[in-house]
């Protein structure tokens, strides 16, 4: 059991961090020094969205994990 844990706290903050760095930011680079933003707010649609909902998911699951492993 401890095993699977293991390869799980190693598989899904991978899997975290490339979904993480998939999302697209339509702002650029310079909304995150202050810059102007665009002022349009795009709805997320299709793999965009899907994309999103799976970050959300790895996210969850890798903390329940973790503080299941701290309770075992």
């Amino acid at each position: 059991m401890q095993k699977i844990f293991f390869i799980l706290q190693i598989v899904i903050p991978i899997l975290l961090i490339l979904f993480i760095l998939l999302q697209q930011r339509g702002e650029g680079l310079g909304s995150a020094f202050g810059g102007a933003s665009g002022g349009s707010y795009l709805k997320r649609r299709g793999l965009e969205k899907k994309i999103f909902w799976a970050t959300v998911i790895c996210g969850i699951l890798f903390i329940s994990i973790s503080l299941l492993k701290l309770v075992i």
